[in-house]
């Protein structure tokens, strides 16, 4: 029974069991020894699990370079048929060049007219600009030539004038209308009321003009508007007319009432006391006269007869 219990121990515990080696201390070490050898099966077989798995780790490795060598190749692949694709491109883009060939031999002439529009373009300018110079040019002399024949017209209507008064006016007076006439243009004397105007003229052996009538305005009227300056046309020049003997009236130096005047729109509107009229330089010789106070200074028109001297 004992040797039958003994058994699995191996030849080694057989051996002891021959030597009637029965104690305690000898099951021990057999119990041992069979520790031991379970160890080392368990051992090799974790050495073959972690073979195993190795092994498949080896063989996870080989597929992925497997599918890596074969993108590679599918790209390289790829990359030949690009290549491939490019001498294509170069090609077709050869042959647009030829095709646009004729079109850029069109295109030559059509930039060539417009060079040569642009340069027509240019010297129509030239001609626009040279005709808006010479209308320009064109205005100008025809103002002049209207000047020119004002100053003829003017010049020509004095000829009988200036030819009758020589010797029969004093110097500084003119003979027109058959009298002679002193216009206050220079500064020299400065500015008078109307009383010491009237005054300058008797010392000369006149008085204040007596516009009596449509002729005689326009003529007086149209010398002032030739010879006043056009910063001066503001002021303007005392004559024989007033009412301040009877307000409302107006009279002549000589007592005689106004018959026909030729009045500014608005006026005589005897606006503080305004008794006596001048008359200034308005192309519209029918209204060219206005009332003032008498004391304000103006400029002035002295008229008397021509002297008998020939």
């Amino acid at each position: 029974m004992e040797r039958a219990g003994h058994q699995g121990c191996g030849s080694d515990c057989d051996t002891l069991v021959s030597q009637e080696v029965s104690d305690d201390e000898d099951l021990k070490t057999c119990n041992q020894f069979n520790q031991s050898k379970l160890q080392v099966f368990l051992f090799r077989v974790s050495s073959w699990r972690r073979g195993r798995r190795a092994a498949l780790i080896l063989v996870v490795l080989a597929g992925v370079l497997l599918i890596a060598d074969i993108s590679l190749g599918v790209r390289y692949n790829n990359l030949k048929d690009a290549h491939l694709t490019l001498e294509h491109a170069e090609r077709i883009g050869k042959a647009m060049d030829e095709l646009q060939k004729p079109q850029k031999s069109a295109v030559k002439p059509t930039m060539g007219s417009h060079k040569q529009l642009d340069i027509d373009m240019q010297d129509q300018q030239e001609t626009i600009w040279e005709l808006e110079h010479q209308t320009k040019s064109s205005k100008a002399y025809r103002v002049q030539i209207e000047e020119m024949t004002k100053n003829n017209e003017y010049l020509k209507s004095h000829l009988p004038m200036t030819a009758g008064g020589c010797g029969r006016c004093p110097s500084g007076w003119i003979l027109m209308n058959s009298a002679c006439y002193f216009f206050h243009f220079s500064d020299a004397a400065g500015l008078k009321s109307w009383n010491k105007a009237r005054k300058f003229c008797q010392m000369y052996g006149g008085d204040l003009v007596v516009i009596d009538s449509k002729d005689k305005q326009k003529a007086i009227v149209n010398h002032l508007v030739h010879y006043v300056e056009p910063s001066k046309v503001h002021i303007g020049f005392w004559f024989g007319l007033s009412d301040s003997h009877i307000e409302g009236t107006w009279k002549w130096l000589d007592g005689t009432s106004l018959v026909e005047g030729f009045w500014m729109d608005g006026e005589p509107n005897d606006t503080n006391n305004e008794d006596c009229a001048s008359v200034y330089a308005k192309k519209n010789f029918f209204k060219a006269w206005n009332d003032l106070t008498c004391e304000h200074e103006q400029k002035w028109i002295c008229e008397k007869a021509p002297t008998s001297e020939s």
